[in-house]
């Protein structure tokens, strides 16, 4: 199955379900459009950002220079570079694993690629005063810091492995 058509699935099941739950109460199924209305309001910004950012980035670096520079001879310097951006970039998980299919596209390579989505989803600059206030300095410095040895490792090995 495609990933157009796993899409069309997926939308379909949705809807059916919508409308089932219509028709047994109708308060509750506009509540719960009315609460995922508010969710897809609070991330139209992100998501137009990454559109933003992935249309720069593609017109700004081609998909020849990505591969260049981002290829499995970029080596460590690769990996801490990608490190680094997906460890400053704030993009949801939803947003991040079709942005890293079109790096993979592009000719990126998979060990950088794996260090980018590692970052992102275990490190976030955004967050760690959050992270600071809820969790204390010490520990949150250190989880942070111990993360990115991880993701520089997975990045490492799956570069390796693949």
């Amino acid at each position: 199955m495609s990933l157009s058509e796993t899409a069309i699935l997926i939308n379909l099941l949705t809807l059916s379900c919508l409308v089932v739950t219509w028709f047994i109460n109708r308060n509750k199924a506009r509540q719960a459009l009315v609460m995922a209305w508010r969710s897809f309001m609070k991330i139209l910004p992100s998501i137009l950002m990454v559109v933003v950012l992935i249309g720069l980035i593609l017109g700004l670096a081609t998909p020849e220079r990505l591969s260049a520079w981002l290829n499995a001879r970029s080596g460590w310097t690769g990996l801490l570079v990608t490190g680094l951006a997906g460890t400053i970039l704030h993009i949801p998980s939803i947003i991040a694993f079709p942005l890293t299919g079109t790096l993979l596209k592009a000719g990126v390579a998979v060990g950088i690629i794996a260090t980018f989505v590692t970052t992102l989803t275990m490190i976030g600059v955004v967050t760690l005063p959050l992270e600071i206030r809820e969790l204390g300095k010490r520990f949150a410095l250190l989880r942070n810091g111990l993360s990115f040895v991880a993701a520089l490792l997975i990045g490492w090995l799956m570069g390796m492995i693949l």
